[in-house]
C-alpha cells in the first residue's frame, strides 16, 4: 500500500507535513506491507499554477498512491480524488510522517467522502 504525503521538508518519515497538499515542496511516499514500513520516497511537488487544482491531482495520481493524507483540502480537488478512486484521510494534528502514519495504521482518522475543508477552492 502506498500512502502519499504532502510535506514541508524532504527528512523520509521523519518529514515535517504540510497543511496545503497541492503548495507542498515535496510528497512522501510511504510503503506499506504488513503494516510495516517497507520504503520511504521523497519527490518534490511539480506545482500547480498553470493547471489549478486538476494539476494537483495528476501530480499526485501520477504517483500511484492508494491513499492520500493531507491536513486539508479544497472542494475541487477532493472531488477529483474520488472520482480517480483515491481514499483521502484527514488528520490535522501530527506534525511528522511518522506521527500521521501510526493514526492511519491505528485506524483513527478521518475517511473523506468527497467534501473540501478549505473555502479558497
Amino acid at each position: 500500500m502506498r500512502l502519499v504525503f504532502p510535506t514541508d521538508t524532504n527528512e523520509g518519515y521523519k518529514s515535517a507535513r504540510g497543511a496545503h497538499f497541492g503548495r507542498a515542496k515535496y510528497y512522501t511516499i510511504i510503503t506499506l506491507e504488513d503494516g510495516k514500513i517497507t520504503d520511504v520516497e521523497g519527490v518534490e511537488n511539480p506545482g500547480h499554477v498553470t493547471g489549478g487544482c486538476a494539476n494537483a491531482v495528476a501530480n499526485i495520481m501520477s504517483l500511484n498512491p492508494n491513499v492520500l493524507i493531507v491536513g486539508g483540502i479544497g472542494s475541487a480537488p477532493a472531488e477529483g480524488f474520488i472520482k480517480a478512486g483515491l481514499d483521502v484521510y484527514f488528520d490535522r494534528v501530527s506534525p511528522t510522517v511518522e506521527d500521521s502514519v501510526k493514526l492511519f495504521l491505528e485506524g483513527k482518522l478521518e475517511k473523506s467522502v468527497g467534501l473540501g475543508t478549505c473555502s479558497k477552492h
